[in-house]
């Protein structure tokens, strides 16, 4: 099948490469805008823009696609169908109907649960055992359109969100070509996503990475898991915004802390929670490097009943870093 790609992040170069090893002709590349990245914001393209250019693809970044300019693009390439992997932005209906096999998305859940733009994200953060991704056909409604086939990914305990998503990105990458093997071929029927079933994963903001560590032990562990490497939890405290890398719930604990109280010996360091303590792995206060807990600790001047969490002990910058 002649393909466009649409895709952005590092997440979609798997399918990407995948699709040019396949028989399918991938002839140009849609992505986002080049972006200002990094402390000293320099103007950057996509990792899919730059494995595009590596394939010696043509590469379109329009501003928008709701565009005359970008729909006669679209015809001007006069191909089959557009595979789409967190390509970043909705698609108006107009654009859905022009290439004769839609638009087919590979989405990192298993549908009808967790439709949106964070389901790994959220599938760790509910607790779940068991994942995937689908491919499916993109229609008006979000993520709702008739599914292709499905790969399972079982959600291993110390999983982040990283490590789950770089797994599915590697099996859907498989998955998205076998679906256009399928659809090429005239063995492959779209089928209905079932009524039952339905939940929602949003995008992750800054603000829903902040630690509650009033909640208990293994819903702190599994939000901070979930917002591992992006956008990276943190907690307000008197040193300012903390970045909390995983931590690991103690199940035999012989100390007694409060919600967010400190506990640093030599080599760990413990935060109290709802129902028994935590173990910090790395710490990173504002402006530094990560460190290991033990190593923030023992720099960090801690007193007796210092917790974590406490936005009015946070420290003036505290405001300003969350602008």
């Amino acid at each position: 099948m002649r393909l466009l790609f649409a895709g952005t992040p590092q997440t979609a170069v798997p399918s990407l490469h995948a699709l040019l090893a396949s028989r399918h002709d991938v002839v140009a590349v849609l992505t986002r805008p080049d972006a200002h990245v990094g402390r000293r914001g320099a103007l950057t393209a996509s990792p899919v823009a730059r494995a595009a250019e590596d394939a010696g693809l043509a590469v379109l970044k329009p501003a928008s696609i709701r565009t005359a300019e970008f729909a006669a693009q679209l015809r001007a390439l006069n191909v089959d169908a557009v595979a789409v992997v967190a390509f970043g932005a909705l698609v108006p209906e107009y654009l859905l109907a022009l290439p004769p096999r839609g638009w087919v998305n590979l989405h990192f859940s298993l549908l009808p649960a967790w439709r949106g733009a964070a389901p790994v994200q959220a599938a760790i953060r509910a607790g779940d055992d068991v994942t995937g991704a689908s491919t499916f056909l993109i229609e008006k409604g979000l993520d709702t359109g008739p599914v292709y086939g499905t790969v399972t990914e079982s959600i291993r305990p110390t999983d982040t969100a990283g490590d789950l998503l770089a797994r599915l990105a590697d099996s859907g990458a498989r998955l998205l070509v076998a679906t256009f093997d399928g659809l090429a071929d005239g063995t492959l029927t779209a089928v209905p996503q079932p009524a039952d079933g339905v939940s929602h994963a949003p995008k992750i903001t800054v603000a829903d990475a902040a630690v509650d560590f009033r909640a208990p032990a293994l819903a702190v562990d599994r939000l901070i898991r979930s917002v591992t490497p992006e956008p990276g939890a943190w907690t307000a405290s008197k040193w300012g915004r903390l970045g909390i890398g995983p931590v690991t719930v103690v199940r035999d604990a012989t100390v007694a802390l409060a919600p967010g109280e400190i506990a640093a010996g030599k080599r760990d360091v413990l935060v109290g929670t709802a129902s028994g303590p935590v173990r910090l792995s790395t710490v990173q206060q504002p402006g530094k490097r990560p460190l290991p807990a033990a190593d923030w600790a023992r720099g960090a001047r801690i007193d007796p009943g210092d917790r974590l969490g406490e936005p009015d002990r946070a420290g003036p910058h505290l405001a300003e870093e969350l602008i």
